[in-house]
């Protein structure tokens, strides 16, 4: 675990790649998917933080998450820990989400939102679980403003659904031009 500890400070010194290159050498070293679920869970979920490619990144939280599957609260003990495996799931979740939402797959990501939401009660009351809660919470507001958009496109998608209808704008004083797009973002069902 001091190694993983080791490759998670080379990511927050901004060494993406070098970290990368040390999950890597630990994933062979625990012989990969067959190695110790612990390890897999621990060195999955790091890996997964310094991928820049979104399948990458689900591709590595879907390893962590199937290893935590697998662990029990003693290995977890063993591994020196003082978590249960349940205290995993709310961050395990919360990534998974985020890597739905950044995939579009809204109906993924908000299960897995709830799934984390679900899972709080197994964290300490400190920073780390504060963190977790925060990046929760962000996540439910980003799908929340995915439900405004249509079909996922956002506001670009609305603006040229409207802009049909607000050939007239221009026609008009530049001073009732706010008004008027409000009017039409109402008409169109698209006003945050």
């Amino acid at each position: 675990m001091l190694r993983v500890g080791e490759g998670i400070g080379l990511r927050e010194r901004g060494d993406r790649e070098a970290a990368r290159r040390r999950f890597a050498d630990l994933w062979v070293e625990i012989g990969g998917e067959g190695g110790d679920a612990f390890h897999r869970c621990a060195i999955a979920h790091s890996m997964a933080d310094v991928h820049d490619d979104v399948e990458d990144e689900l591709a590595w939280d879907l390893r962590a998450r199937e290893a935590a599957d697998s662990l029990t609260d003693a290995r977890v003990a063993e591994g020196g820990v003082s978590a249960t495996v349940a205290g995993f799931y709310p961050s395990l979740h919360l990534n998974l989400g985020e890597c739905y939402r950044k995939l579009g797959d809204v109906d993924l990501a908000r299960d897995h939102l709830h799934r984390g939401q679900a899972s709080l009660g197994a964290l300490s009351d400190d920073g780390y679980s504060a963190m977790i809660r925060n990046g929760l919470e962000r996540l439910a507001q980003a799908l929340a403003r995915a439900d405004l958009a249509p079909e996922g496109h956002g506001c670009v998608v609305t603006l040229i659904a409207c802009a049909a209808s607000w050939s007239g704008l221009l026609h008009e004083s530049p001073a009732r031009w706010p008004d008027l797009v409000v009017a039409q973002l109402d008409r169109h069902g698209r006003r945050a």
